[in-house]
């Protein structure tokens, strides 16, 4: 029994007897709406108008006018119109194999005396169109009727089923840059670039004998038989890209991940594709990288790096290394403050560089566990100096744009300087230029709330080409710290020079001092005391030290002082 709310399908009956259509009718009808036509021509003149809400032809072969085989193959060369299952109604047993091959789902043999197994085929017949057709409705990308991701992987996976000696290439498209494409030219102008870029993918998998998709925005995947010559390829995509678009302005990079493991899945063969398609982000042309096995090797040791980070700070494997700063515009140099910086001394693998595992830090957001290990370890330190020497050396330390983002980074920061019993200002933090133009508003309002506690702030790489004059003047800062590209070229470049006296007069304007990093021959540090600089940092003092070499550098500037006012006093 149906019920009132039930949707009651609509089928249509075509077969040029009238007994026939009755027969069916009265069979089918009591569970589906029926209409009828005499031949194809009507069936045909039918289905048009109905095609949205019918479900099903129940189709004799043999009429006048336009026969069953001939609506079959009409129907089977319309996109639209093919996704209806069309049931053969025959006696003969040859005609049903041919109607088959055209395109019909079941067949029904004459003459119909049995009710029960016609509506049992009807209902299964629609039921499996229905399935198929959601199906096909979500296979496809709606603006570019490529395959969507999660139907791309599956056939692909059956891909490698069919073809199991068979060398394929996974490959990853994505465009420059596309937002400022959809930015400057709005986006009927973004979704043609989207389909043109899907059209010579597709030409690409036809023609290979490969799968494409769009995998997500502007980010698209092929999977081909393994190519030889990526050169032709990808100059052959490039020039019909800008035929087609008549634009040399927008540009794609392409991944490859060539002759792929089939030992691993997919989608790692994908991600690999798309590590080298993302390190080309900074070209302007379209241009391809191949991913190989020395990328590989990197990868398993970032992922080595990553896995391990917590053991390693829960056996302190990390250690907090103090670079000294002296304060050089007296009759001396005077040591005055430190830099924490971190080193990993790895158990297996001895002393990892901090340019390999800050960077691979910062990228995933473990950097924020990193800079408290540092800030403890600093604050810990300063301590132990106090009460060891009864001296301050304040220590710097690093606050990345993660940790100034973070709501609980003031209150943490805070924490460590009481639980060490410190002053704010002993922990001197240091801010990257880059950091302050970012979100410039809220990080000014947080510094300013840090300074109002207390705490003195430098500003890192200063230089760095971020910020402008004008900015500066806005910015709470209470140090400077010079870029050490600038440093690097002072003694051998009289523009670099005039920059770093340049932005010496600017830290003066601003009444704040400047610290130069990266100092190690005597000529730079005389050039930069000579243009003004207050405070210098590098291997011209000190390489980075543990604390137990840096005291000795405590030792010997107390020893220093003592020195110093046994001498004003023989003086005086």
């Amino acid at each position: 029994m149906h019920s009132e709310n039930q949707i009651r399908r609509k089928v249509l009956v075509v077969d040029d007897e009238l007994i026939n259509r009755e027969l069916l009718g009265f069979i089918v009808g009591r569970d589906y709406d029926v209409i009828y036509a005499e031949n194809g021509v009507e069936a045909l003149e039918q289905v048009k108008q109905n095609q949205n809400t019918l479900s099903l032809i129940l189709l004799d072969l043999l009429m006048p006018e336009m026969d069953g085989y001939e609506l079959l193959d009409i129907l089977n060369h319309d996109e639209e119109l093919r996704r209806i299952p069309v049931i053969v109604l025959t006696s003969e047993k040859s005609a049903e194999v041919q109607a088959l091959h055209q395109g019909a789902v079941d067949f029904i043999p004459k003459p119909y005396d049995m009710p029960e197994v016609i509506l049992a085929r009807v209902q299964r017949s629609i039921q499996l169109a229905e399935g198929n057709n959601l199906i096909h409705e979500n296979e496809r990308d709606t603006l570019t009727n490529l395959y969507t991701k999660v139907f791309f992987m599956q056939y692909a996976r059956q891909y490698d089923r069919y073809y199991p000696e068979m060398a394929t290439d996974a490959i990853v498209l994505n465009i420059n840059r596309f937002h400022l494409v959809n930015e400057l030219h709005g986006r009927d102008y973004g979704n043609k670039i989207l389909k043109t870029l899907a059209e010579l993918v597709q030409e690409i998998a036809e023609r290979t004998g490969g799968l494409a998709c769009r995998y997500e925005a502007d980010m698209y995947y092929l999977y081909i038989p393994a190519c030889s010559d990526y050169d032709a390829l990808v100059k052959q995509f490039s020039e019909s890209f800008i035929e087609r678009t008549d634009s040399a302005k927008i540009s794609i990079r392409i991944g490859v991940y060539q002759n792929a493991d089939m030992s691993i899945d997919m989608e790692q063969r994908f991600e690999r594709a798309n590590t080298v398609c993302a390190s080309l982000r900074s070209s302007y042309q379209t241009a391809y990288m191949v991913y190989d096995n020395q990328l590989h090797e990197k990868e398993l040791y970032q992922e080595k790096l990553i896995t391990e980070m917590d053991s390693a700070l829960a056996e302190r494997q990390f250690k907090v290394y103090f670079q000294p700063k002296y304060s050089i515009q007296g009759n001396r140099p005077v040591l005055s403050s430190a830099e924490a910086l971190i080193r990993w001394i790895h158990p297996e693998t001895g002393m990892i560089s901090p340019g390999v595992f800050i960077p691979l830090f910062e990228s995933n957001g473990l950097v924020h566990k990193l800079d408290r290990f540092v800030w403890n370890g600093a604050a810990e330190q300063i301590r132990k100096w106090k009460e060891k020497y009864q001296i301050s050396i304040p220590v710097s330390v690093n606050v990345s744009r993660i940790d100034v983002y973070d709501p609980e980074f003031e209150n943490e920061i805070t924490e460590i300087v009481r639980v060490n019993e410190l002053e704010p200002a002993e922990v001197l933090l240091e801010i990257t230029e880059s950091a302050y133009t970012e979100n410039s508003s809220q990080i000014i309002e947080t510094v300013n709330r840090l300074r109002a506690i207390g705490f003195r702030i430098e500003m890192d790489d200063f230089g760095s080409g971020y910020s402008s004059l004008n900015m500066l003047t806005l910015l709470p800062i209470d140090a400077l710290k010079l870029d050490m590209q600038f440093i690097r070229n002072i003694t051998t470049s009289e523009k670099a020079y005039k920059m770093v006296e340049l932005m010496l007069e600017i830290a003066a304007f601003l009444n704040v001092p400047v610290i130069a990093e990266g100092v190690e021959t005597e000529e730079q540090y005389q050039l930069l005391k000579k243009a003004g600089c207050d405070i210098i940092q590098g291997y011209y003092f000190s390489k980075p030290l543990p604390a137990e070499e840096f005291e000795k550098l405590i030792e010997k500037e107390k020893q220093q002082k003592w020195e110093d006012a046994n001498s004003d006093k023989k003086s005086n």
